[in-house]
């Protein structure tokens, strides 16, 4: 099968297309044949190794190697058809179509999936393309969010409101029935309210933490805030959920004990079936929806996560994948 891989750390360029074998389920798993994956900002941590740092805590939660990476392909979301089960897997069949994530090895034509983990039944009507896009940026915010609960009334800001993890952040938040304040670019404004912002800032032109307004709640969902910044613009006993940032894993230490304002994280984030199926119930009820910025054929996959690095997608950053030879 072709498969994206990578044997060192490093810039776009040590992704490459290659063949490999085809992975054999076991008895609990089924085999996926993919039809669409994305390119998220953690394939991008996970390949470059930056910040520097990095390499010393990824073999502790077991998401790479201190001097090379443990997992060659990359890739978590996915979505496809059923091509084989393992002999104790009743759930699914051949030729069912499913979503979900693999955390790595989606970046090819075929994964191997536990039957019990992250992976359930597509939303009906809903594309490969589009249920590709869901589960990743969904499934982490949703993880953030929860550390604040119950969010309903509360005076939420969601940082970085276009991206994967943002533009989900805000349909659940919506979902939880938040009052909403939403911060990106003003190309991006209608798209937010479309989502369920109640307010919007435009981040070039007025920076929230200098307005005077304070929140319950503020989620960083690009990963670019500190709690020290954000700090005058929580309400006392308010909520900082940073998703990105090792130094806010020092105030998530000091917040423990100094203070009425808190620092949260789910760390490492966790990925179930229970999520995955709940992301299914808000799509098929009209309460979620995946935003796409771009899609690229899996043979463009060092394009695509070029365009990621940028930090100016809206949204999520599809790969379609096309084929599912058998080697």
């Amino acid at each position: 099968m072709r498969a994206v891989v990578h044997d060192r750390y490093g810039p776009p360029d040590v992704l490459r297309l290659e063949d490999v074998d085809r992975p054999v389920p076991t008895e609990d798993q089924v085999l996926v044949r993919i039809h669409a994956t994305s390119v998220t900002r953690s394939d991008c941590g996970w390949r470059s190794a930056k910040p520097f740092i990095s390499r010393f805590i990824s073999p502790i939660v077991g998401t790479g190697g201190v001097l090379r990476p443990t997992h060659r392909i990359l890739g978590g979301e996915l979505a496809g058809e059923v091509e084989a089960v393992g002999a104790a897997v009743s759930e699914f069949k051949v030729g069912d179509r499913v979503f979900g994530t693999s955390l790595f090895g989606a970046h090819a034509e075929f994964v191997c999936m536990r039957a019990s983990g992250p992976v359930a039944y597509m939303p009906a009507g809903m594309s490969f393309e589009q249920a590709a896009a869901v589960s990743d940026g969904a499934i982490l915010a949703l993880g953030c969010l929860r550390k604040a609960e119950p969010l309903k009334g509360k005076k939420l800001l969601v940082y970085g409101a276009s991206g994967s993890i943002g533009t989900a952040g805000v349909q659940l938040a919506r979902y939880f029935d938040a009052h909403i304040t939403a911060v990106c670019n003003a190309k991006n404004v209608a798209l937010v309210r479309s989502l369920g912002a109640d307010e919007v800032i435009d981040y070039l032109q007025d920076d929230f933490t200098k307005n005077g307004k304070t929140y319950d709640v503020i989620l960083d969902a690009v990963g670019k805030l500190t709690f020290r910044r954000c700090r005058g613009s929580l309400k006392e006993g308010g909520i900082y959920l940073p998703t990105d940032g090792f130094l806010n894993a020092f105030w998530l230490l000091w917040t423990r004990r100094i203070g009425d304002k808190k620092v949260l994280v789910q760390i490492p984030p966790r990925y179930t079936k229970k999520d995955v199926l709940f992301l299914k119930e808000l799509i098929e009820s009209g309460r979620y929806r995946a935003v796409i910025d771009r899609s690229y054929p899996l043979e463009d996959v060092v394009d695509a996560t070029r365009y990621v690095e940028t930090q100016q997608k809206t949204g999520n950053v599809v790969l379609t994948v096309s084929g599912g030879r058998a080697r």
